[in-house]
């Protein structure tokens, strides 16, 4: 049955609800779970025992969701996911792959012709600075709803033989293409006389899928999580010059760290159904100084977002090598692996 969710005529008496606050950004939840996005002012809303606030367009649409409030809910959180994933891949409809590779060979030359036909890539996995000449874009990889992904080839500057394979994340935004993050896919590796590719492990998240229109589905898949901590991540880092800071909770030492991965597979905590990821960063200027950082992620609206994050190992001096110690540990029990 749709139940109508007309925005209620409220007194400006109910102003001290602030709907930008609320869950689904002020959008009636009711609306949602019907499919439909109904803006509101948040003078009827309703907050759930977990503390979140959530609004509605009148009082009947209220009625009817507090009916079965999970059920509901979970309905509206899959409309917003998939409303917001819609809304990234239509923006991806005014770009084509051959504007993605014009843009990135644009990008790519500027930064080159800036530093003497140079192109400079930051490998954290190595700890080390890449100095690379751009040879040619292999191909373009597209994820509808996530962005897109051309496959760069490059040259070592001084040993040609010497080959890269850079991924670039490249989304719309504001009506233009931006760069989101840099990884390197796959790296040179000397066998015999010859310079080989060998593919970095674990592979980055946008290899994972094997269409191009993955697609929603009724549970969030392992990639799915790793790209919304990714995102996390990259944003955190370019506030902040390219490095992502954690404070210590053990020191108080606020630490500058180059990204270095997620760790796969995702697991899912039994107790609480948060998602949880491990990951690698290194600390700014060091080559040894490897961290294991911990991220729990919530699905909020259906979006997944990093609730709170955690420094799990840590790298210690030991007979002259640094090595990571574990803070805590964890009971393998505790959670299960999400495919």
């Amino acid at each position: 049955m749709l139940v109508f969710c007309a925005l209620a005529m409220s007194s400006p008496t109910f102003a001290d609800v602030d709907a930008s606050k609320a869950e689904f950004g002020g959008t009636c939840a009711m609306g949602l779970a019907e499919g439909k996005s109904i803006r509101t002012d948040c003078s009827v809303n309703w907050t759930a025992p977990d503390g979140k606030l959530y609004c509605f367009g009148n009082e009947d649409s209220k009625a009817v969701f507090l009916k079965d409030p999970d059920g509901y809910l979970a309905k509206a959180q899959e409309t917003y996911a998939a409303a917001d994933t819609m809304k990234t891949g239509s923006d991806m409809g005014a770009f084509t792959a051959t504007d993605v590779q014009t843009f990135i060979e644009a990008e790519i030359k500027a930064a080159q012709d800036k530093n003497n036909g140079v192109f400079e890539v930051a490998d954290a996995m190595a700890g080390q600075t890449l100095a690379v000449k751009f040879d040619k874009v292999d191909f373009v990889r597209t994820l509808h709803g996530y962005g897109f992904f051309p496959d760069v080839l490059f040259r070592d500057k001084d040993t040609p033989d010497k080959t890269y394979l850079i991924d670039f994340w490249v989304r719309p935004e504001g009506g233009k293409l931006k760069i989101v993050d840099t990884r390197v896919y796959k790296a040179p590796r000397k066998e015999g006389d010859k310079w080989i590719m060998i593919t970095r492990l674990p592979k980055p998240w946008w290899w994972i899928p094997a269409s191009e229109h993955p697609g929603e589905s009724e549970t969030k898949r392992g990639w799915e999580i790793m790209s919304g901590l990714h995102e996390h991540i990259a944003a955190e880092r370019a506030k902040n010059g390219g490095l992502y800071i954690i404070k210590d909770d053990k020191t108080g030492e606020e630490i500058k760290m180059d990204f270095v991965g997620i760790h796969q597979p995702v697991r899912r905590l039994k107790e609480d159904g948060r998602f949880f990821a491990c990951t690698d960063f290194r600390r700014a200027g060091s080559k040894e100084e490897y961290y294991d950082i911990d991220f729990w992620m919530d699905e909020k609206n259906g979006k997944i977002t990093v609730g709170s994050v955690r420094l799990h190992k840590a790298p210690e001096l030991a007979d002259g090598n640094f090595i990571q110690m574990p803070r805590y540990q964890f009971d393998p029990k505790s959670f299960d692996v999400v495919p």
